[in-house]
């Protein structure tokens, strides 16, 4: 398995996903806030959706890896099993009849319950559940925990401690498994080893694009603070990375502004997704842009006018393309669902909620073909990927989207052919 992202839109050979398993099935209303979500699922049919999703990138991409395949894959040596047990149980103060219980289980068994969590055997009806190990049911969202970044990988700090085992067990991947621990070149680890201090570098993936191979735009957000970013700054000079410059933007300390690929995705070479009040230098809610410079002796700061503006003056002419359209109230629900947050399977051919309509005739608008899942998995429709047609494939995931995040949320690319 080799790593290779230097841009959002090269044709994809590789991706982690999860399908989302027990971890969403045991949620209770009460249990949203502190979980982020903002509704429960219905996990049989979040499943169904999420089958159909994966096999759709399989239209482009060679491989499709599950989280929870390749955890239980690093699990299935002993000496590794009980080296994950122990630190778990350290770094989660777990009990020593847990941790004992956990070593004992085989190596699916126990991947699934570290996802999955493990109720407690004796719950008081009317109250919250109760768990020996929670679930993390955010762990679809694969986009977040790790950023693959050349040849290299981003193990995250979360924001949030309901999503902190998700990167623990990226970790454990990422250093343990064959296939990746031998294509790994270098590692920038943001885990945390010991408990997290209010002002702890915190850095999630959503607010990382890999606009080229030297150049990354890093979102300064409600999830990625201040602190993360300048230590990325210095751990990828640190490592030669081969990244010589960071573009960061500040967004709206936002619920809806989560990260930064709730309102810029890239589609193409020449094209990108946006929400225009946060983008655009005259938007209502214009974020601030800030260019840092790697390549001096001492690490530059150079405030720019906008995104797109410091992205021409790096040789990248985007021709922004409107999450809902033209009218506001359009935009304001479609970006609230996701309608800027595009996955690209290759140059021109993206992924996007089908309920987001006006986007898809925005669009459509541009040159894209809108195409259907339906009409590609039963045959009624090709994606000609020998060609320079541009495709927007609209997703059904009706039940994935209540969980406030879209195709790229639940992606994270391990190769990509160079463009």
């Amino acid at each position: 398995m080799r790593l290779n992202v230097t841009s959002e839109i090269g044709k994809l050979r590789s991706v982690l996903v999860h399908l989302p398993g027990r971890e969403i099935d045991v949620m209770v209303p009460p249990m949203m806030a502190q979980l982020l979500f903002d509704d429960i699922l219905f996990g049989q049919v979040a499943r169904e959706e999420h089958r159909r999703f994966q096999q759709l990138m399989r239209f482009v991409a060679d491989e499709v890896y599950d989280l929870q395949d390749l955890l239980e894959e690093v699990l299935d040596d002993e000496e590794v099993k009980h080296t994950i047990v122990r630190d778990l149980a350290k770094r989660a103060n777990l009990s020593p009849r847990l941790t004992s219980s956990l070593s004992e289980l085989r190596a699916a068994a126990l991947a699934e319950v570290l996802i999955g969590g493990i109720p407690r055997a004796k719950q008081d009806s009317g109250e919250l559940p109760r768990f020996d190990l929670s679930p993390i049911p955010n762990y679809f969202f694969t986009r977040d925990p790790q950023v693959v970044l050349g040849s290299g990988v981003i193990v995250c700090g979360m924001a949030t401690r309901a999503r902190r085992r998700e990167a623990l067990l990226s970790k454990y991947i990422f250093e343990h498994h064959p296939k990746l621990r031998d294509s790994c070149l270098f590692k920038v680890d943001f885990m945390f080893e010991e408990p997290p201090r209010k002002k702890w570098p915190t850095i999630e993936g959503g607010d990382v694009l890999v606009a080229r191979r030297d150049l990354i735009i890093v979102g300064q957000t409600e999830r990625t603070n201040s602190a993360a970013i300048k230590q990325l700054v210095q751990s990828l000079r640190d490592v030669n990375a081969g990244v010589s410059t960071v573009i960061v933007v500040e967004l709206p300390k936002q619920r809806s502004f989560m990260h930064l690929d709730t309102v810029f995705t890239f589609t193409s070479a020449h094209e990108c997704l946006i929400y225009p009040p946060v983008i655009l230098s005259g938007g209502g809610q214009a974020a601030k842009v800030t260019k840092i410079d790697l390549t001096k002796k001492s690490i530059s700061y150079a405030s720019q006018k906008s995104l797109l503006a410091t992205l021409r003056r790096h040789g990248m002419d985007l021709e922004p393309i409107f999450c809902g359209g033209k009218q506001v109230i359009d935009q304001q629900r479609e970006q609230w669902t996701d309608g800027a947050n595009a996955f690209t399977l290759a140059p021109g051919i993206i992924m996007l909620y089908e309920r987001n309509v006006r986007t898809a005739e925005e669009l459509e608008s541009r040159g894209y073909q809108i195409v259907y899942e339906d009409d590609l998995l039963l045959g009624r429709a090709e994606l000609e990927t020998w060609t320079k047609k541009k495709y927007a494939i609209q997703i059904q995931g009706h039940e994935l989207s209540r969980a406030r995040g879209g195709p790229r949320c639940m992606t994270m690319p391990l190769e990509r052919e160079e463009v």
